[in-house]
């Protein structure tokens, strides 16, 4: 299976069932998520310079680790929004398994 096929079926493949969160948990919720969140924005800005400068100093070559680091943060966010949305039951991890 090819990366994109995988990362595809990590943020739009079939969600594991998850019950539903009455109004005042889900807000609870809603809240430390969108606190990681900001940690997570935080997080990337500073991958995004490291990786700049990595790339600078090995004439373009990414480092590979920061990069899977960074699509597996993505999907974090993506998951999370979707969470943040109420597109999904599912909670993002440290909820559920991170995969």
């Amino acid at each position: 299976m090819a990366d994109d096929e995988k990362i595809e079926g990590r943020l739009h493949g079939e969600q594991p069932d998850a019950e539903k969160d009455n109004l005042g948990m889900r807000l609870i919720y809603m809240l430390l998520i969108a606190f990681m969140l900001s940690i997570s924005q935080t997080v990337l800005t500073v991958l995004t310079v490291v990786q700049f400068i990595i790339m600078l100093v090995n004439n373009g070559e990414k480092n590979a680790r920061l990069a899977d680091f960074g699509t597996d943060l993505g999907i974090w966010m993506a998951k999370a929004a979707r969470y943040q949305s109420a597109a999904s039951e599912v909670k993002p991890w440290p909820w559920t398994e991170l995969d």
